[in-house]
């Protein structure tokens, strides 16, 4: 009855599962993978000290920037020079801009620093003239994925997508550091723009992402597998009621 089961159709269906079902384990157990390493570092990120009350420390301290130094508070000096918008920038639910204007440090290097965010419309604040130290929280390069980024192209002169080295090194004559601060107190007129936790560290969306798509490649080995059960039973019913001489119409 199940003789079937050797023709060269249900060769290539019996090839095929054989090889859907570990496909989709795999899968399955490598998205649990990085849904559980999301888990791993956010409660490594739960054990560390809060950055923000940590001391201050130089910037060149503090570089490169990783898990452990994203938050820390760093220092540097120089005098401001080119400022630039960031637009499409929520705060407390409000959309607006952050003011980054570039610091060149005593070392040559120009660093971006957002000194706030304002509403959208509003007019941002020159910098401060001359010499000056800043203190703020230091974050890491903007990439693609990070929240707000905006990396359509055709915005304004004088108005910035992401804030990164690579997206600074073409409207900048100076070389720019890999990281940026925003400082803990804004001047009047506009707002402080708070930490944000390293990327990959926070519980988010995107980590509960992977365990839905964990749960899905399990379920689709379970539905091949049973999917093969029935087409087997189906046919061997079929052989069953012509083996008795019984018409399948």
């Amino acid at each position: 009855m199940y003789r079937f089961l050797l023709t060269p159709r249900w060769w290539g269906i019996n090839a095929f599962v054989a090889l859907a079902i570990p496909f989709c384990i795999f899968m399955g157990t490598w998205q649990l993978g990085r849904f559980e390493a999301r888990v791993d570092t956010h409660q490594e990120a739960e054990r560390r000290p809060d950055a923000a009350k940590q001391g201050a420390a130089p910037l060149d301290d503090l570089l490169p920037v990783d898990k452990d130094t994203s938050g820390r508070h760093a220092t540097a000096s120089g005098r401001y020079g080119q400022q630039f918008l960031v637009p499409g920038r929520e705060l407390n639910g409000e959309r607006g801009s952050y003011v980054l204007t570039l610091l060149r440090t005593d070392g040559g290097k120009a660093l971006p620093v957002v000194r706030g965010w304002l509403p959208t419309g509003a007019k941002a604040p020159a910098a401060p003239v001359g010499e000056v130290t800043v203190t703020g929280a230091l974050q890491a390069s903007e990439t693609q994925n990070s929240d707000g980024v905006h990396t359509a192209g055709g915005l304004p002169s004088g108005q910035l997508g992401m804030i990164s080295a690579a997206s600074l090194v073409n409207l900048v004559p100076d070389d720019v550091y890999d990281g940026w601060i925003t400082l803990s107190t804004a001047p009047e007129g506009m707002r402080p723009v708070p930490a944000a936790a390293p990327q990959g560290s926070a519980l988010d969306l995107k980590a509960f992402q992977n365990l839905g798509y964990t749960l899905e490649w399990f379920a689709f080995a379970g539905f091949v597998l049973f999917m093969w059960f029935r087409f087997v039973r189906r046919e061997a019913e079929a052989a069953k009621d012509e083996a008795l001489g019984l018409d399948p119409a």
